[in-house]
């Protein structure tokens, strides 16, 4: 397997490992997860259907980009999550700031995927 091949397996699952904690962790243990979703979420849509539809979507987005399938669409689409995640959460900086690292190993495979977005 060459360098490049096994190094975008493991930033992918890296990413991937990332989201697939949190939903299953959130499945588990909602009441320690419920508190990062901006008020004005958690007053829109009921406690129960905003965090479990959300676990969904982070699992079916580790699944994708475990995938290697459209790589480029799946880092643009965990660049924007983990984004709005700091972005709403910044008053729990002292929680958020790893983040940080994982938004910017997802923009890394954005822009190394790029010229295969088609794969």
């Amino acid at each position: 397997m060459k360098q490049q091949t096994v190094a975008f397996l493991l930033l992918r699952t890296a990413i991937a490992s990332v989201f697939a904690y949190a939903s299953v962790a959130s499945f588990l243990s909602p009441d320690n997860w419920i508190g990062f979703f901006p008020l004005f979420l958690q007053h829109a849509v009921p406690e129960n259907i905003l965090l479990n539809g959300f676990s969904l979507y982070e699992i079916l987005l580790a699944v994708w980009l475990i995938s290697g399938k459209f790589t480029f669409y799946a880092a643009v689409l965990s660049v924007l999550t983990i984004g709005g995640i700091i972005v709403f959460n910044l008053n729990l900086l002292d929680i958020v700031f790893r983040d940080f690292a994982i938004v910017l190993a997802a923009a890394s495979l954005a822009v190394f995927s790029y010229k295969n977005k088609h794969n």
